[in-house]
């Protein structure tokens, strides 16, 4: 289906360690959560709360292992913040990433994103009025410049809970901001789980999407997400979201599009679980799995 040396397989590690909750796998340590992501047969992950900070210990860790950095998130407050602090933040950030070998920036703007609190994850999401998307897209557009200077690109992370999380908005975004310096992370289970079809998003995006996140969602406990009014942080704790293959969306199409097209890059695997109830190594093996009979990567 892929081309030979054309997308490399990672995972994410908030299947082993929560950021968001760190309650959530507080006893995996780091090298646990990588020598069970490469004996699962993956080659690369994005940067997790408990991964070290300094790039030689970093390197070695992940080169013991056949490893390497993907890319890590980037919580940007376009909306709320000053662009100043944004940009300070936003370069040590890319600094670090480049050091690591990363080709690319994942950026989720977090100002109003109601992702952390308690309330309704489908009755009160944000809502950006014109001055927050002014302060977005010029901000995007500033970072993404920063990122071309270590020749790295700029990746927007649509998420359920903030500002850009449906097709419309995803839409608005692309189409408001410098095709050269703001590119997409294209999430499967992010749109799944909102409503929409992520295949119309990738289809239309498809020239600007630089990084793939695979995660799959479980409807009944989606419905049940907005039937009790859950918190996305609750949703998650509930298990909404899994690995490729284990819920309810049929990624077959996805692949056959990024195959089709001049995708290069990385598929990274991703579904924050409560390791104590999905065994975190137990689930990579499952998506690795699931890859190599459906992809046939």
């Amino acid at each position: 289906m892929f081309k030979e040396n054309v997308v490399k397989l990672g995972i994410a590690p908030i299947g082993w360690t929560n950021d968001d909750l760190p309650e959530l796998g507080r006893e995996n340590t780091f090298e646990q959560c990588i020598s069970e992501m490469a004996l699962a047969g993956f080659t690369g992950t994005e940067v997790g709360n408990k991964y070290p900070r300094d790039p030689a210990l970093l390197k070695k860790a992940l080169s013991l292992r056949g490893m390497e950095i993907a890319s890590e998130w980037f919580s940007a407050y376009l909306t709320t913040k000053p662009l100043d602090e944004n940009i300070e933040a936003f370069i040590n950030h890319r600094d670090f990433l480049h050091e690591m070998g990363a080709k690319v920036v994942v950026v989720s703007e977090q100002g109003h994103s109601i992702q952390g609190m308690n309330l309704p994850l489908f009755d009160k999401k944000p809502i950006f009025l014109d001055d927050d998307w002014s302060k977005l897209t010029k901000g995007l557009n500033v970072l993404g410049e920063l990122a071309h200077e270590k020749e790295m690109d700029l990746v927007y992370h649509h998420h359920m809970g903030t500002g850009i999380q449906t097709t419309e908005e995803i839409d608005r975004l692309m189409g408001s901001t410098s095709p050269t310096d703001v590119n997409l992370l294209f999430d499967t289970g992010h749109l799944y789980l909102s409503g929409e079809d992520p295949l119309v998003v990738l289809t239309r995006h498809l020239p600007r999407i630089k990084h793939v996140h695979l995660k799959d969602v479980r409807l009944p406990v989606a419905n049940r997400v907005q039937e009790e009014k859950l918190s996305f942080l609750e949703a998650v704790k509930a298990g909404v979201f899994t690995v490729p293959g284990d819920g309810n969306y049929d990624f077959t199409p996805v692949f056959t599009t990024l195959a089709q097209s001049d995708y290069s890059g990385w598929l990274l695997v991703e579904a924050e679980q409560d390791p104590a109830i999905a065994n975190p190594f137990e689930y990579a093996l499952l998506a690795r799995n699931y890859l190599k009979q459906v992809a046939h990567l």
